[in-house]
């Protein structure tokens, strides 16, 4: 388990009310951004402190890796560029507000010595920062005002979201968007819609290309999932969400493997998985680590979509590493 602060003087009222934190991937430049960069590093059963105002009125604990996603429509009009990651967060309210200020002469020794979340010197929060690794010596010292009480133990929810709901939240802004855009024609506007669950046009065009299942070599299609590559939500134009290259024949236990990360591909076929899943469960799965599978290379077009699954939606190792400073 990992511990995280979060600062949320901008956000908070969305993130706590949703569910969930929420940030870009990149600066508006395109530049790297550690803070947004730890987005990908959170695991399911970590915990966030959330920081408002000079205090923390909530500590969380994460649902599930992060997903890719758009923007949520709450920060429609701030100058954060779209592409982004949610995390799902079950936000709880502590029996005692703190005031990190309050212990700060204790805090202070056990702060990162990069990439801190306040300031070593007077104890205020830092605007540069979004989501910040927390050592564990100082989150035992944020947590000791509170005693035995811990998030998961509170019997007081706030909000609970679990990835599918933070998913089906994020695709149903996108939708709306979708059926109200006057631009596009009603049956160009139906076919994106029904791309969503793998139906209709980009379904077609997904057998066109794909004949059978990867890993499971099933090729009637009644028994197969057509799985986007790069997510639906995250397509940048229409077209990616109806072509057919963006996409796989999957059976339904490895499309739910590939859509939550768990497995990916490389451009030459080789399966990847992650390490968060025990490789006994793999081979349960008949996924096993010296299995071949008979792997095929992917075209060109699936390759552009594959290295976004991997970037993006593949769940690396480095999760654990979460209590780092670097």
């Amino acid at each position: 388990m990992a511990f995280w602060w979060v600062n949320q003087n901008q956000t908070g009222k969305h993130e706590i009310a949703g569910g969930y934190i929420w940030s870009p991937k990149r600066r508006r430049d395109g530049s790297f951004n550690r803070f947004y960069e730890n987005m990908r590093l959170v695991d399911v059963g970590d915990i966030v402190f959330s920081y408002i105002d000079q205090l923390i009125p909530y500590i969380g604990v994460i649902q599930s890796p992060a997903v890719s996603g758009d923007r949520p429509v709450e920060f429609e009009n701030t100058a954060w560029d779209k592409d982004g990651w949610l995390v799902p967060v079950e936000w709880h309210r502590p029996p005692v507000i703190i005031r990190p200020k309050d212990i700060l002469e204790t805090l202070r020794p056990l702060l990162p010595s990069k990439y801190s979340p306040i300031r070593g010197d007077t104890g205020d929060g830092l605007q540069s920062v979004y989501l910040a690794s927390v050592p564990e010596p100082m989150a035992e010292e944020l947590l000791s005002p509170l005693g035995n009480w811990r998030p998961s133990s509170s019997p007081i929810v706030l909000k609970t979201v679990t990835s599918e709901n933070a998913i089906d939240r994020l695709e149903d802004q996108i939708e709306v968007k979708i059926r109200n855009d006057t631009s596009i024609d009603e049956t160009e506007r139906q076919a994106v819609v029904l791309a969503r669950r793998g139906q209709g046009r980009f379904r077609k065009n997904l057998i066109e290309i794909e004949k059978c299942c990867r890993l499971t070599q099933v090729a009637d299609p009644r028994l197969l999932r057509a799985s986007h590559i790069k997510p639906w939500r995250a397509c940048a134009h229409n077209h990616e969400r109806l072509d057919g290259n963006n996409g796989l024949l999957l059976s339904p236990h490895v499309d739910l493997l590939f859509d939550r990360g768990y497995i990916s591909f490389e451009d030459d076929g080789t399966l990847l998985r992650s390490p968060h899943i025990d490789p006994a469960d793999f081979a349960r799965l008949g996924i096993s680590t010296d299995q071949d599978f008979g792997v095929r290379r992917f075209n060109a077009t699936q390759a552009k979509y594959l290295d976004f699954h991997r970037s993006a939606v593949f769940l690396r190792d480095g999760a654990s590493s979460g209590n780092s400073d670097v």
